[in-house]
C-alpha cells in the first residue's frame, strides 16, 4: 500500500473509497494544517514552474488559488480581504504588467 502522508483535497477520500480501495487518514490539528498548507503551496508552486503547457500552468494555478483560499482562513482573513491588500499594494507600488526587470541600483 503506497504511503502518501500529505494534505489532500476534501473529496479525495470519497473518490478513493468509490474506487474500491482501502485507506487510512486523520484530521490535522491547526498547527499541522498550517504547516501542510504551506508545504503544499510550495509543491504546487514547483509544479507550476515546471508546467510545459498553458493548460498545465492554469491547472497548477487553480491548485495554488485553492490553497490561497485555505491559507487566508488560517490567518483569520478572507479572499476578499486578500484582494483588498493586493489592490492597495498595486496602487502604491504597481503590479507586474509592465514586465520590468531591475538589474541594479547605484549605492549612495
Amino acid at each position: 500500500m503506497p504511503v502518501y502522508n500529505k494534505l489532500v483535497r476534501d473529496r479525495i477520500l470519497e473518490i478513493i473509497i468509490k474506487n474500491g480501495k482501502k485507506l487510512s487518514s486523520r484530521i490535522l490539528n491547526e498547527k499541522e494544517y498550517e504547516y501542510e498548507v504551506k508545504k503544499k503551496l510550495g509543491e504546487e508552486l514547483e509544479e507550476y514552474k515546471e508546467a510545459a503547457t498553458n493548460e498545465e500552468a492554469v491547472e497548477e494555478l487553480a491548485d495554488i488559488l485553492e490553497l490561497l483560499h485555505a491559507a487566508v482562513k488560517i490567518h483569520g482573513s478572507s479572499i476578499e480581504e486578500l484582494e483588498q491588500v493586493r489592490q492597495a499594494k498595486a496602487e502604491k507600488r504597481g503590479g507586474f504588467d509592465k514586465r520590468i526587470f531591475l538589474i541594479e541600483v547605484e549605492d549612495d
